[in-house]
């Protein structure tokens, strides 16, 4: 690894989100546990990739901010050729043990995303950041790499929250606060993102936006895709040129 690179990765991290994050590794796979809404969104934020990517079988996808490994696992259990790469080491302990014991096949790796798209530009056929761009202090350098590890013609997908006084209220107050869905400080209002500064981010990565949907919660339903209510969670699709 060259000193700049060394110094991408040190620069683009929070060092307080990686350890709120090593703190909890131990329970990412307990669908009772503070990860509960993740397990909950999963098979939803799995169909919409597995839709737009017209299937996972056979494709090369790179899991940013993988975690404990849950959308890699499924993604991997669905035929893909998955690396999960994250910067919490305890996370991905907990990821590669679950995958042995599953018996599904993830390469998993503690690596930037930066440091990992300057060693392998245009090798995925799909790139996925999910509910991870609101720890970073840099999420264009997220993107931008992103962008640079998908093939042309390959989809990224990235999701996030939105910033304004309804995802406040929903993505903290009540989620941290009242109904206890995750843990105190998991979030930081001002670091969510509205789409309109994602996609001036991917616009400059070179990105072109295909869909985007909103990841709304039904008391009787629980998590489902909205194509007209992005105010809270959202995820999105965008692809890479040709040219």
């Amino acid at each position: 690894m060259t000193q700049e690179n060394k110094n991408t990765e040190q620069k683009n991290v929070d060092l307080e989100e990686i350890a709120k994050f090593s703190a909890l590794a131990s329970r990412w796979w307990d669908p009772e546990g503070e990860f509960k809404p993740l397990h909950q969104i999963n098979p939803v934020r799995l169909s919409f990739i597995e839709q737009h990517a017209n299937g996972l079988f056979g494709k090369n996808i790179l899991d940013v901010g993988c975690g404990g490994g849950l959308l890699s696992e499924a993604m991997a259990e669905r035929g893909a050729k998955v690396t999960g790469i994250d910067l919490a080491e305890e996370s991905l302990k907990i990821a590669r043990l679950h995958a042995l014991e599953s018996e599904v096949s993830v390469d998993y790796q503690c690596v930037a995303v930066e440091n990992h798209a300057a060693d392998h530009k245009g090798q995925y056929d799909a790139v996925t950041c999910l509910e991870m761009l609101e720890h970073v202090p840099d999420p264009a350098s997220i993107v931008k790499a992103c962008a640079e590890a998908v093939k042309p013609g390959g989809l990224v997908f990235f999701s996030t929250l939105n910033r304004n006084v309804k995802s406040w209220l929903l993505g903290i107050l009540a989620a941290e606060h009242i109904l206890g869905w995750v843990p105190k400080g998991t979030h930081q209002h001002q670091r969510f993102i509205k789409p309109s500064e994602l996609f001036r981010m991917t616009d400059e990565a070179g990105l072109n936006e295909v869909d985007i949907n909103g990841l709304i919660f039904h008391p009787l339903k629980g998590f489902t895709l909205s194509s007209t209510d992005i105010d809270v969670n959202y995820i999105t699709v965008l692809q890479k040129p040709l040219t």
